[in-house]
């Protein structure tokens, strides 16, 4: 098979989508509306904020030593997990976000959970803090791009919730959807992505053990541009699978359309399971850089979860079910 290298010596933080710069004149039109919007929006008087984010002065939160995931891999420090985001409602930029999304506000919040079910409902954030015991799940983060991350996230198993609103028997799929609110987040001015993001996964995955709706990390509130209040985390997958702040999840009887495997499927599936043997069209998955270190890694099939996860996809080509 011929492999893809992507030169290690480039940072994740330059590679950008290819559906964005594949028409340049566009982009920097794009770039000069985002340049002007964001001036506007320096006029603009903003409310007390919910989830403030670090700053550098900031310390990091108080946790034990030597607390690792299950491989033995360290935690990921918290300026790294909350200063180095891909969140495209907010900025292209990597870095740019945690600056940016302040201006969301997460309270109060509501999340839809309809479609093919039972009991079709509307949690308040506050309600599902109350009804759902959160309990602390170290995983590991792989993004599509090849860098990495590993985060104690606080949260519950999504199947919990799935459980009270009863699936239909026709429900085969479940999409999230995430918020779409131009007011706060500013990438939204972004024709060139259909807004809103959204998700979707098997039923049989969203009711595994592994997938979390996570509100919170390193024993906080989860921050604005980690997804506040209320995120997936589907630690064996790619992680544009995990839907940031969502506001609708929605059970269905078809495969839904996604915001990344709709722009570019050759390179986005909607399966999306972390695997090293399959190259992306514009570099290899081998290997990955975690965050915080200089030397690239090797990446594990299912990022590590391949035990828990495999059954899932028996007969399954991965390498065509991308």
């Amino acid at each position: 098979m011929k492999k893809f290298w992507h030169d290690p010596s480039i940072r994740a933080s330059d590679i950008t989508p290819e559906t964005v710069y594949i028409n340049r004149r566009k982009f920097l039109q794009l770039g000069a509306v985002a340049l002007g919007s964001a001036a506007l929006s320096a006029c603009v008087d903003r409310p007390a904020l919910v989830n403030p984010v670090p700053t550098e002065l900031s310390p990091d939160p108080v946790y034990p030593e030597g607390v690792t995931d299950e491989l033995g891999d360290a935690l990921t420090g918290y300026k790294g997990i909350t200063g180095y985001n891909n969140y495209y409602e907010f900025s292209l930029g990597k870095e740019e976000v945690a600056r940016l999304a302040p201006r969301l506000q997460t309270s109060p919040w509501e999340v839809r959970v309809d479609g093919l079910v039972q009991n079709p409902k509307t949690y308040g954030i506050e309600d599902i803090l109350a009804r759902f015991p959160r309990q602390e799940r170290i995983y590991r983060l792989r993004c599509v791009e090849g860098w990495s991350m590993v985060i104690p996230w606080m949260g519950f198993p999504l199947a919990d919730l799935l459980k009270e609103a009863v699936p239909l028997a026709d429900a085969r799929y479940v999409k999230f959807t995430t918020l779409k609110r131009l007011e706060e987040m500013p990438g939204l001015i972004n024709p060139a992505f259909p807004w809103p993001y959204t998700e979707g996964l098997r039923l049989d995955e969203a009711m595994h053990d592994l997938t979390l709706l996570s509100t919170g990390l390193y024993g906080k509130e989860l921050p604005n541009q980690n997804g506040a209040p209320i995120r997936l985390v589907v630690p064996w997958k790619y992680g544009f699978k995990s839907s940031k702040s969502i506001v609708r999840i929605e059970l269905v009887k078809e495969q839904p359309s996604t915001f990344w495997s709709s722009i570019a499927p050759q390179e986005y599936g909607f399966y999306s399971n972390v695997n090293p043997n399959k190259a992306h069209p514009r570099w290899s998955q081998e290997t990955e850089r975690r965050i915080g270190e200089l030397k690239r890694r090797p990446t594990l099939m299912f990022n590590g979860y391949e035990k828990e996860v495999a059954s899932l996809y028996t007969g399954m080509d991965l390498n065509t079910y991308y």
